[in-house]
């Protein structure tokens, strides 16, 4: 009995290591000739709204500023955004969009009218950043305009006569006026968002009440010339899908409102790490604060995949795009600053929660078709902040920067088997990635490591005829969870260049440092 009872532990001891060794080792499937889908560039895109020091000191500093600008916008700030591709600019908003009314932005900058921003803080605003102002930053930074609508506080004849003015060449009251102002040519806007969280603070609308509205406002919103408008419409609270069903059963109907009028579907998403009346330091947080904020984070690719089976049952084609037009880490202000205009630092850990966001767009390509992380300077989870005429580029900033090369590339599909980060007794999993093949035909890897103590190896077995060749890598890491790039120091989080990889024949192995982010290149 006692040698029975022996062997049985023994057997349970071999088992239970066999079941331990084959969940710690990470491997990786990339099959790198079949395509799984196109990462849309605009998955990269971005946001800015009038808020604190976004547009006024972020980057709008005047023609008559001392700072180095090109018609008043700042020129490290276009350098810096130029250098990661950015592909797309939302603007005016967010909620400000649905108190904003354009023409109060346009025409000579002393006579236009002040408004109070009721939406951050209470300032009072001058307009100097309007229109004409917008559409150059996008010229210079040569991206893609986004525009969002005032639905809430608005008229269907303002928002048609801003698209008339904004892309119509022929002869009018509107294009007369855009002549008269400055610009005799309209521009190109093929992105245009009919109102923004109408069921808040857009104008607190039930899902009926808003589809109706939508389908009112689209249907004047003409096309001009060869401009196409996408009209994308507010979706609902993250997780309203009855929202979801009530838009995409009125599109999907031959007699419905929506048909022919709606485009793309929005989706907001913010990661965070305690509750909206605590939501706690951007730089000074713990292992548990860490682990938390990413496992938050993880439930985008949850609200993307239910929101997708609403919109898969009403369009099967995948005609309508998810929108993810708002995402990103939202901490609790900076110490001493105002409050309202949401200033924030950013730390390792919000270039670790932009790389699984962006893993998960990538991922469900299909359908998400554009993303803008929130916002863009100076505002909750930027990529750059400034402080007079300094700048700092942050971490989440260089994620973008690695992560560029997979903007229009074919995504090859992925099989991840990795072991656990656990804090507790809640666990998710070690490695997110992502695996695309460019237009030049190099194959790109991106590997994150969530553990903040301790190193992963990855196999990764690259499923091909073709042997491959490993061209370079680069990491995003740092010492502390926390570290962070500031003003008057040297960056603490940027890129460097990588090489700790083996390539035997087709199995790339990469050791992978505690809290880092990687990417690999191969042709």
């Amino acid at each position: 009995m006692i040698k029975s009872v022996s062997i049985l532990t023994l057997f349970l001891l071999i088992f239970t290591n066999f079941l331990f060794a084959q969940v710690d080792e990470n491997k990786i499937i990339v099959n790198i000739d079949s395509v799984q889908g196109k990462i849309s560039k605009h998955i990269y895109g971005h946001f800015a709204e009038h808020l604190g020091r976004c547009i006024y000191g972020g980057f709008w500093v005047g023609e008559n500023s001392l700072i180095p600008n090109t018609n008043g916008i700042r020129n490290d700030v276009v350098k810096a955004l130029r250098e990661i591709n950015i592909p797309n600019l939302r603007w005016p908003g967010g909620c400000f969009a649905d108190t904003y009314h354009w023409k109060d932005g346009i025409g000579p900058k002393e006579k236009r009218k002040k408004i109070v921003n009721t939406n951050w803080g209470g300032v009072t605003e001058d307009n100097s950043f309007g229109t004409h102002e917008f559409m150059d930053l996008c010229e210079q930074l040569e991206c893609e305009p986004v525009i969002c609508g005032n639905v809430g506080s608005g008229t269907v004849q303002e928002m048609a006569d801003w698209v008339e003015y904004l892309t119509s060449d022929a002869e009018s009251p509107m294009t007369e006026l855009r002549k008269k102002n400055g610009r005799e040519k309209p521009w190109k806007v093929k992105f245009w968002g009919v109102g923004n969280e109408s069921w808040g603070c857009g104008g607190i609308m039930s899902a009926d009440f808003y589809s109706n509205e939508m389908a009112r406002y689209s249907f004047f919103l003409k096309n001009y010339g060869r401009n196409s408008l996408y009209k994308i419409a507010s979706g609902g609270l993250q997780e309203d899908y009855n929202w979801t069903k009530t838009l995409m059963e009125k599109w999907s109907k031959e007699d419905g409102w929506l048909q022919n009028y709606m485009s793309g579907y929005s989706l907001h998403y913010y990661t965070i790490c305690h509750d909206w009346d605590h939501k706690g330091s951007a730089t000074d947080f713990n292992e548990d604060e860490w682990f938390s904020t990413l496992s938050k984070t993880l439930y985008m690719d949850d609200l993307i995949k239910k929101h997708s089976a609403f919109m898969d049952k009403y369009d099967p084609e995948k005609r309508i795009g998810l929108i993810v037009d708002e995402w990103g880490n939202w901490f609790d202000s900076e110490p001493g600053t105002n409050p309202a205009f949401l200033y924030q630092q950013n730390t390792l850990r919000d270039a670790m929660v932009a790389a699984l966001n962006l893993d998960i767009f990538n991922k469900h390509c299909d359908r998400v078709k554009m993303a803008n992380i929130a916002q863009a300077i100076n505002v909750l989870q930027s990529v750059i902040l400034t402080k007079d005429e300094q700048i700092v580029l942050t971490p989440t900033y260089y994620v973008f920067k690695m992560y560029k090369v997979h903007q229009d590339a074919d995504l090859l599909p992925i099989d991840i088997k990795c072991g656990n980060y656990t804090v507790g007794d809640k666990s998710i999993k070690t490695i997110s990635s992502s695996a695309s093949k460019d237009s030049d035909g190099l194959i790109h890897i991106t590997l994150s490591n969530v553990n903040p103590n301790e190193s992963a190896k990855v196999k990764i077995d690259l499923k091909g005829s073709a042997q491959k060749e490993f061209i370079r890598g680069e990491i995003i890491t740092a010492k502390a969870m926390n570290s962070f790039n500031d003003f008057g120091k040297d960056e603490e989080v940027t890129l460097k260049d990588f090489d700790n990889v083996s390539l035997n024949d087709n199995e790339l192995v990469v050791e992978l440092p505690s809290k880092s982010i990687v990417m690999i290149e191969l042709k």
